[in-house]
């Protein structure tokens, strides 16, 4: 492995759900990112990137640099991006030009709804989960909204978020993948 240093390229994800999540997808789509010197870094957080982006700029002018939030984290990003002067008022759109994609409402929503909850549901099956899954459920604040909103939840409170990050990347359809993971990966 190389060190973030020597990275060519760096991707920057909120946490390890994500990380985990594409580089799952880099393997199924055949990239061999370390052979690239690309990095997929978690940053603990979408307040962490104006931080983060001063330590890779000061290290390495040269670095193409990508990354992903939730639609709740993107006024962040566009903020941090604006400040290490990549642009100015920056909207979506352009973004996504400096490789910087924003996923609504989150992975587990881009996830659950390229899959269908009927899918994801026999991936919890298949895993264990599916009997917590039905208990969750029942939970009085829960009972009766849709299923893939209860299933964005019980990811988001469950301890198994980085494991079916993995698991329900696996499982896509590779024509089918949320548009934020392909164009992440796709610019860098």
């Amino acid at each position: 492995m190389f060190e973030l240093d020597d990275a060519s390229g760096v991707i920057l994800v909120e946490g390890v759900s994500d990380q985990v999540a594409l580089e799952t997808l880099a393997a199924r789509r055949g990239r061999n990112l370390a052979a690239e010197r690309v990095a997929i870094v978690a940053i603990g957080g979408a307040q962490a990137i104006g931080n983060v982006l001063r330590t890779i700029q000061r290290r390495n002018d040269e670095t193409r640099l990508a990354g992903l939030c939730d639609a709740g984290e993107e006024r962040d990003f566009r903020r941090a991006l604006e400040q290490a002067g990549l642009g100015s008022y920056l909207r979506r759109e352009r973004m996504e030009e400096l490789g910087f994609y924003v996923c609504d409402a989150d992975l587990e929503d881009e996830l659950i709804r390229a899959l269908g909850a009927v899918a994801v549901e026999k991936i919890l099956a298949r895993n264990g989960d599916l009997s917590s899954f039905r208990t969750f459920q029942k939970q009085p604040q829960w009972k009766g909204r849709p299923t893939e909103d209860q299933l964005r939840r019980f990811f988001g409170s469950s301890a198994g978020k980085i494991k079916y990050a993995r698991l329900l990347v696996e499982a896509l359809d590779l024509a089918c993948v949320p548009r934020p993971l392909d164009g992440v990966l796709a610019h860098i």
